[in-house]
């Protein structure tokens, strides 16, 4: 998935229905991010897996840096 994918503009949180934020592939698996409430959503095989148990919630720590990852 590519940043300008329009397919981003109308994802949503399953949990919130607010907009997501791709994480690109680097240290990590490539992933959409819901900061409001720190969950992960795993894209596999170019797949958005957006079911609410499909989500992982992230430590603050890890909250900081994905903040830091999306401001570049």
């Amino acid at each position: 998935m590519n940043p300008d994918d329009p397919l981003l503009k109308i994802l949503a949180c399953p949990l919130d229905k607010g907009p997501l934020h791709l994480l690109p592939a680097g240290d990590d698996h490539e992933a959409l991010y819901n900061p409001r409430l720190r969950r992960r959503y795993p894209i596999v095989d170019g797949i958005p897996q957006l079911l609410p148990t499909s989500g992982e919630q992230v430590s603050e720590d890890e909250h900081e840096r994905l903040l830091k990852r999306l401001a570049r």
